[in-house]
């Protein structure tokens, strides 16, 4: 353990630059604790989460059947607060029929354009893998954009 050490806390009232001069090994013990804690930080969320959702999903889904609906924004009175309960509407289509019904309304002679909405994908490790001669038709569509970098600090392994 190094002594006399900034602290994880510590890091909110450093310079980037004061950080970014620490040793590796420091920097290394920083980052486990930041993830340790973002990851406690998470745990006690869901569990935060989990214990509203228990109190007020039953009075949100007894609104929201008054309404009519199995989805969407409820207000519910509790004393002194207004709790606004939200249960989102996820919808998922499954592709394969939907690709034959865009087949069914070109075959109608009519444009699926109009009822569906097309986004082409390239999976990266496929164009990788492509020869030269079809990736090249392909690359004037391709854009690559840098990511938020992300650093591992891990010691090195000694070899004998």
């Amino acid at each position: 353990m190094i002594r006399n050490r900034p602290t994880f806390d510590d890091l909110a009232s450093m310079e980037i630059t004061a950080i970014a001069a620490l040793p590796p090994d420091l920097l290394a013990l920083l980052a486990a604790e930041a993830e340790e804690a973002f990851e406690r930080a998470k745990r006690l969320k869901e569990r935060l989460e989990a214990g509203i959702d228990q109190r007020y999903r039953d009075r949100a889904a007894q609104a929201r059947r008054a309404d009519g609906r199995n989805t969407g924004t409820v207000r519910l009175d509790d004393g002194e607060f207004i709790v606004v309960a939200d249960l989102p509407k996820r919808v998922k289509w499954d592709q394969a029929n939907l690709a034959a019904i865009v087949e069914q309304i070109r075959a109608a002679g009519e444009d699926p354009g109009e009822y569906v909405v097309f986004e082409l994908k390239v999976a990266e490790r496929a164009y990788n893998a492509w020869p030269e001669s079809i990736r090249s038709a392909f690359t004037p569509a391709r854009t690559v954009e840098a990511g938020k970098p992300s650093y591992r600090i891990e010691p090195r392994k000694e070899t004998r």
